[in-house]
This record gives C-alpha cells, structure tokens and sequence, in this order.
C-alpha cells in the first residue's frame, strides 16, 4: 500500500472540497483532494443548472400558452419535441460540467487522489486499501446523495431521482413525484408544462422550504390550481406493472384513485455523505442524524484536525454555502491552529417554480423559536394579485410576508411567493445583511412601474405595525396607479 504524508488531505471533489483545496493550498503546498465518484460538482452535473435548463423550457410553453390573454394568438397547436429538449439539455449541462472539469485539470496531478477515504484514526485515511494518507489536518466534503424509502427499489429502473432525469433522451408520457420540496416542485412543474401527465405528493403538508402558514398555503393553492398537488397523501399501493408503476391513492375528494406511471420520481430529501467514512473510529460528535456538529463559523469539529463543509455538514445545503463553507474549511485547515471565523453571509433560498418561492434572513419558524409569542415582532405584508407590474405582465400572483423586531425595527427576515421573488430576495438579503431596520429600507429608491414597490408595500405595513411610521394609506399615489 503506498502512504502519503501531507499537512491536508481533503474528502470530496465538488463546490465544497474544491473551495477547500484552493484555500488550504494558500498556507501549504501539501495538500491532496480525494474524490471516488466523477469531478463536476452536484449543481453542475444533475443539480441547479440542468433543472434551470428544463424548467426554461417549460417556460417557452408556458409564455406561447399565456399569450392569447394579451390578444396574442400564435398560429397552430404547440409541439414539444422531448427529444430536443432533453438533446439541449444535456449539451449545455456538459458544457457547464467542462468548465468546473477544466479547473480540476489545473490540479497537479499528484494532489488528485482517486478513490473512497475511511478514517483508521483522527488523522489517517486509507483510500480504497490502496493508499494511506497521513494528515495532520482533514476537511470532510463529501456531498449528499437522495434519500427514499429502501422499499421503493422494489420498482427497479421505473424509479428515478433527479441525477437520473437528466439523462433522459426523451420525456416520458406520466411521472409520480414523490416530495414537494425544492426539487419536487421545479421539476414536478416543468414537466407538467412540457406535457408530461404529473402528479406531486407529500407527506405532511409541507410545500417547499416554507414555514409561514399563510405564505405555504398559498403556495399549496396557487400550485393545485396548475397541476395535481396533494401535500399529505394516503398512497395505499404502488407496485410495478410490467414498465409501469400503478399508484392507489386516496385523491383530495376522499376517493381512491389509481394513477399509472412511466416513473416515480423520488424527490424526498438527500441524505450527507458521511455515513461511509469510519468515523466510528474517531471521537467526532455526531447529531442526532449521524452528522459531525461543527461551528458555523469556523466548519471545525469537536476533534480539532477535522473540519466538514457543504451538503456533508447538513447545516445550509445550497450551493453558495457549500462555497463559503470550503473557503473557511480550508482555511481554517491551512492556517492550523490559528482558527478563525469566516464570513457566513444572510441566509438566502428559492425555489425556480412559478411563482418562485423565496426566504430570506430567519424565517417565521425561526424568529418564533428565538422571541417566542411575547410579540416582539410583527409581520408585514402584501399580495402581488393587485400589484401594478405584476397585473401589467399577466403574473400577478402571490404573496410577501416581512418580520420586523418591536423596539429596534430592525429588519429579521422575509417569505414569500412570487414574480421575480429570486431578485426581491437579493434586496432584501442585502439589507438583512446590513442590518438595516425597516424604516432604513424604506429610505431606500423605488422605481415606478417595478415589481419591487410590492416590498415597499410590506415594508410600511410593517413599518405601521411596529408603531415606527404612518398607518398605511389604502390607495398612496406617490408611485402612481396600480400599486
């Protein structure tokens, strides 16, 4: 077996362990990277940009289909051809999974480990009983991977999960999507536009990442106005039939159903990749999932030479955060052992359906545990149905819901639904992380016609709530009509 003697060794090849190796490489020049499965990182290879791919698809129906509602009336029955949107698809993901490949070709060599690593001990890995590698300090990075119940293999191939998607030459007739979170809503929904017969369940109640009651069941209701949507449904059977997968189900009517399939697709959350490294054979503190517990601000373990990031911490499983995290890993790795806390930005998420779901700051969940019931905080808060802009473009649905902090009026956090939601949730993120109050926001410009008047709307209702500013005027005309 060859050993390897080296200051860093990080585990895991994509957005995090990437960020960590160029971090760590900034204090030494002894520092590998191990990575068993392919180079490409989630987001690129079957993640954010393939799923944005087809739901820009789905979008092109979805405007041809909008346009006799302007007086516009395109000529002839639309035509989907699957195969040329799955052909498009898988070329332009290559070339976005080319461009984080060509970074991993300026790797030496030598510091590219191929392979799976198990701990022996705090700070010896064996990668695939080919190699031992020595290191006084290592970064876990090892990503997640989809998680479903294990008797649902009983389907074969007719089950599929979002990696398998995006190898499709052609899109199938009928799909069962299991979980409407993020990815079960964006893809749940492309298909349906694209042609596709579709059918979103849960289990729960729970739509997206949402956890204000009023915004969640206006999601729940604007989506069940598109297509099938049941967030807690009694499935009473689901086997395979030759190649398909009949589905017995109790529908929103109280009625049992059958719905049969092409595929099933499983979209019930991911599961860190962690459980597979040995960690039995160091004194690392793990939650109640299996996951090592690590300071949010420094990515260090409860064992001092390990360090964790990105969807494998199981803290914030977005891309950005998987960034950030590797660059204060392996930093922190690569300065050792003068720790230091990283930038952790404002919490930041959407969901690319339509509308898009968006959050930022803490959410209502949050802000609720921290301040209890006491009222020290209030919500403010606007529909997008009678929006100027929003009416204007034929996509005025939705909703805004702002938290604001009795006394200091600071600005604590948004959730929402809505056109554009992925941009209002930047300028919000942006003040959040200024920590900027209400009234401060509300100094700021405002356009006319825009979207964004719709916050400012929230804000004074806000504003007013929190005992800060003038109760809101029903029609105010400084922005014009329509507002």
């Amino acid at each position: 077996m060859k050993t390897l003697n080296v200051d860093v060794a990080v585990i895991g090849g994509g957005t995090a362990g990437l960020g960590a190796y160029r971090a760590a490489k900034a204090h030494t020049d002894s520092v590998v990277m191990i990575e068993g499965g392919p180079y490409g990182t989630t987001c690129a290879r079957v993640g954010c940009m393939p799923s944005k791919l087809l739901i820009a698809a789905a979008e092109s129906v979805h405007q041809i289909e909008k346009a006799p509602q302007f007086g516009v009336h395109p000529q002839g029955d639309i035509h989907i051809d699957g195969k040329q949107v799955m052909q498009r698809i898988k070329s332009e993901r290559d070339r976005f999974v080319g461009f984080v490949l060509e970074g991993v070709d300026e790797i030496p060599a030598e510091d590219k480990i191929r392979g799976y690593a198990q701990f022996i001990d705090n700070s010896t890995l064996v990668v695939d009983g080919h190699t031992q590698i020595n290191a006084q300090r290592i970064v876990i990075a090892t990503g997640s991977r989809p998680a479903y119940p294990a008797v649902w293999n009983e389907l074969g191939d007719r089950l599929v999960i979002n990696d398998d998607v995006f190898d499709w030459d052609d899109l199938p007739q009928s799909v069962a999507v299991f979980g409407p979170g993020v990815i079960g809503l964006e893809l749940g929904q492309a298909l349906h536009r694209l042609g596709v017969e579709v059918k979103v369940f849960g289990v729960g109640g729970q739509v997206g990442p949402l956890t204000d009651p009023e915004v969640m069941a206006y999601a729940d209701k604007t989506f069940q106005e598109e297509f099938y949507l049941d967030a807690d449904v009694k499935v009473e059977r689901m086997v395979r039939n030759e190649d398909k997968v009949e589905i017995d189900f109790i529908n929103r009517s109280g009625e049992t159903e059958r719905f049969e399939v092409d595929f099933v697709l499983a979209a019930t959350g991911r599961r860190p990749n962690v459980d597979n490294l040995g960690l039995e054979n160091t004194p690392v503190e793990l939650d109640a999932k299996g996951v090592p517990t690590a300071d949010p601000y420094t990515m260090q373990t409860s064992v001092e030479n390990i360090f964790i990031s990105g969807d494998a911490s199981n803290q914030i499983p977005l891309l950005h955060e998987a960034a950030d995290q590797g660059r204060i890993a392996g930093d922190n790795a690569g300065r050792f052992p003068d720790i230091r806390a990283g930038l952790r930005r404002s919490t930041i998420s959407a969901v690319f359906s339509d509308p898009q779901i968006a959050m930022v700051g803490e959410s209502l969940r949050q802000i609720s545990q921290r301040l209890g019931t006491c009222g020290c905080f209030e919500t403010g808060t606007v529909s997008f149905e009678g929006q100027g802009r929003s009416r204007v473009m034929l996509r005025n649905k939705g909703i805004l819901n702002v938290y604001g902090e009795q006394g200091t009026g600071r600005f604590l956090g948004a959730e929402m639904m809505g056109p554009n939601a992925e941009h209002l949730a930047h300028l919000l993120a942006w003040a959040h992380q200024n920590k900027m109050t209400i009234s401060q926001m509300l100094d700021m410009p405002f356009y006319h016609p825009v979207i964004e008047e719709g916050v400012r709307t929230a804000l004074r209702d806000l504003n007013a709530k929190l005992h800060l500013g003038p109760e809101m005027i029903k029609h105010c005309l400084d922005c014009g009509p329509g507002c």
